[in-house]
């Protein structure tokens, strides 16, 4: 697994690219997050498992905020380069809703003119190395890009729910905010892909996940979060890994 940062003209719309290269092949189970996603299968076969459903994606794919844990299986000698948005960062490229992707995976032809990810599909075959990949990726995205100028309310309301590590009521995220409840969550979900109150679950489970190192209980954990009940935090906990907590810490995701 490699990481590689945008060029400085992308960095405000995209969080880092990844390059994954499974040679033997691997299962590994893929926690919801707050970035939209492309992937470009560049070799070997990739399927996703939700609920016992399996999917096996197409080259191109484009993945939606999800409300619970998925299992991906890699083939073996299986490569993929991931676009990893920053939250928000994708909606400058769509001129879709972006909520309308739900927690699914699509072709990125559903998005995107078919002929257009064909092309880029055939150049990233024909590319020798990943920089090469990446920089046909960029120039794509910079082909596509359609609005540069973020909408600073949401922006805003994305850092104050970092800020408070999801742990925030949505009356009072709106507090000094010029706008009420109602348009406030159709703009939150057009342009991040998913409601405030997801959004905000999400932060504040995966913060629980990252930072427990295991020095106190995972009831203390979970009170320190802001969850009021220990079985409320249990099936949050359930619903979002697919897994009892202690289950889960046993052994978690591979990322």
């Amino acid at each position: 697994m490699e990481q590689f940062l945008p060029s400085p003209i992308l960095q405000p719309y995209i969080k880092m690219f990844m390059v994954m290269e499974s040679e033997q092949g691997m299962v590994n189970r893929l926690l919801p997050d707050t970035s939209i996603v492309i992937a470009f299968r560049l070799r070997g076969k990739v399927a996703f498992s939700d609920n016992g459903v399996v999917q096996h994606i197409p080259q191109s794919v484009i993945s939606g905020i999800r409300e619970s844990s998925r299992t991906v299986d890699y083939a073996k000698d299986t490569a993929n380069l991931l676009v990893i948005f920053k939250e928000g960062g994708a909606a400058a490229f769509f001129k879709e809703p972006l909520h309308e992707l739900g927690s699914i995976s699509v072709s990125l032809d559903y998005l995107i003119q078919q002929s257009k990810v064909r092309a880029l599909e055939e150049e990233l075959a024909a590319a020798e190395n990943t920089h090469q990949r990446i920089g046909i990726i960029e120039r794509f995205l910079l082909s596509e890009l359609k609005n540069t100028q973020p909408d600073l309310l949401i922006c805003e309301a994305i850092q104050q729910i970092r800020l408070s590590k999801g742990d925030i009521k949505i009356k009072e995220l709106l507090s000094g905010m010029p706008i009420s409840r109602d348009p406030f969550e159709k703009r939150f979900r057009k342009i991040t892909g998913t409601s405030p109150k997801h959004f905000a679950a999400i932060i504040r489970l995966k913060n629980l996940i990252e930072n427990y190192s295991g020095d106190v209980s995972l009831t203390e954990a979970a009170y320190s979060a802001g969850y009021y009940d220990q079985a409320h935090f249990i099936k949050d906990f359930r619903s979002f890994t697919g897994q009892a907590p202690l289950d889960f810490f046993k052994a978690p995701p591979l990322w």
